[in-house]
């Protein structure tokens, strides 16, 4: 009975119990409100990075009859003289006197091979010559006393006051001595000639730029060996440096044989880099290789340089338009192409084409209207102008009102 009553007095509330403290719930609400506008406010004023994008200043374009291009081919800047250095010899390299970029004249020492070997082997033959010039001189005094020898015998041969067997050996000393002065004179011969060659070897062992022109790389260093015939698998190297002559620089160009008809030597052209779009360089046909590709159905025309420029490097990829050969008073005025820009540049959506335009670092997108297209550029007749900025290229895609920076 009295455990009943216990569970029934621990059922009912308590009413003197202190209720819920409204402090709390405002602490409660308090915290929600800053969590809010804290997020409020991270949303309307945080503002991404600019993207980096490639930007390009439009150009007006136009086109003029006496210098239009009948035909445009692509091709590689190439050096008509050009070397990979090496030695005659193998040996160890000791001494690398060049750096990459570095221009070099004529002659000048490039490296060092290993020498000790070659300037012992060198000593002994100097010392051979000298033997061999002593072995001369000791022959001649020799002979000038079998000469007199001989010359005093004579006399008293034919005064019978010698024999003729004692006269003989004399006579035959004498001789004998005149072919050794000989062979001894033409020992010293060969033993210098063998004294210039060893000399010639050392001197190998010292490598000179064949012509002056430009280290473009740097292939051994001290320590490695050098030789001139691949040997020892990957260990040997077969050259110390590749040399350019930076003033035979030209185009070669594989042109299509269907249009070769339109190429001829002498005839005018212009070369655009692709590093820099929009320098066109002067240049002209120096010769059309009188052979065909088979395999490519081509033929490779030469175009030399009317001006070089130390902007123009080796195995550059450049754009050639050979030009109209038409006389001057065949010449037309010149006509608006419209604004060229890359093909890159323009968008589609569509049937729609349209770039993005920069101002003040925001990008705008603009409606265009396409001229014309040839190759990687395209002419905008409408949407653009002169002047203005325009997206070549872009990381990430873009969006009207995205801010950008110039990579």
């Amino acid at each position: 009975m009295n455990n009943k009553n216990e569970l029934l007095s621990q059922l009912r509330i308590d009413r003197k119990a202190s209720p819920l403290k409204p402090g709390w719930i405002f602490w409660v609400a308090g915290s929600g409100v800053v969590f809010l506008a804290v997020v409020i406010s991270f949303w309307l004023f945080y503002e991404p990075a600019p993207l980096p994008v490639k930007i390009q200043m439009a150009r007006m374009a136009t086109v003029d009859s006496s210098s239009a291009s009948v035909l445009d081919a692509t091709g590689y800047v190439v050096a008509r003289r050009s070397a990979t250095v090496s030695s005659k010899v193998t040996g160890k390299v000791v001494e690398v006197l060049f750096e990459e970029g570095v221009a070099v004249e004529k002659d000048q020492v490039l490296a060092r091979l290993d020498d000790l070997n070659a300037k012992k082997s060198f000593d002994v033959v100097k010392s051979e010559v000298q033997a061999s010039k002593a072995e001369v001189a000791e022959t001649r005094a020799r002979l000038v006393e079998a000469k007199l020898n001989f010359e005093r015998n004579l006399s008293m041969v034919e005064k019978k006051l010698v024999s003729q067997a004692a006269f003989d050996l004399i006579q035959a000393n004498y001789d004998s001595l005149k072919a050794q002065l000989n062979n001894r004179q033409e020992m010293v011969e060969v033993n210098e000639r063998m004294l210039a060659q060893q000399k010639q070897y050392v001197d190998d062992l010292t490598i000179r730029a064949p012509f002056a022109g430009v280290i473009v790389s740097k292939d051994s260093q001290p320590g490695e060996m050098i030789s001139p015939n691949s040997a020892g698998g990957g260990f040997t190297r077969t050259g110390i440096c590749t040399l350019v002559d930076m003033s035979s620089l030209e185009i070669e160009v594989d042109v299509n044989e269907s249009y070769i008809q339109r190429v001829h030597a002498g005839q005018l052209a212009e070369a655009v880099l692709e590093a820099y779009p929009e320098w066109k360089i002067p240049a002209k046909v120096a010769a059309i290789i009188p052979t065909a590709d088979r395999q490519k159905a081509t033929v490779k025309v030469r175009i030399s340089f009317q001006d070089l420029d130390p902007r123009i490097l080796p195995d550059m990829g450049v754009k050639v338009a050979f030009l109209n050969p038409e006389p001057p008073e065949k010449q037309t005025p010149k006509a608006p192409l419209g604004i060229r820009v890359p093909t890159s540049a323009v968008r589609s959506v569509e049937q729609h084409k349209f770039v993005f335009v920069v101002k003040d670092g925001v990008v705008e997108q603009r409606k265009v209207k396409l001229n014309a297209s040839y190759g990687s550029d395209a002419y905008i007749s409408e949407g653009l102008n002169a002047g203005e900025d325009f997206v070549v290229d872009a990381s990430a895609p873009l969006k009207k009102g995205m801010k950008v920076i110039q990579e």
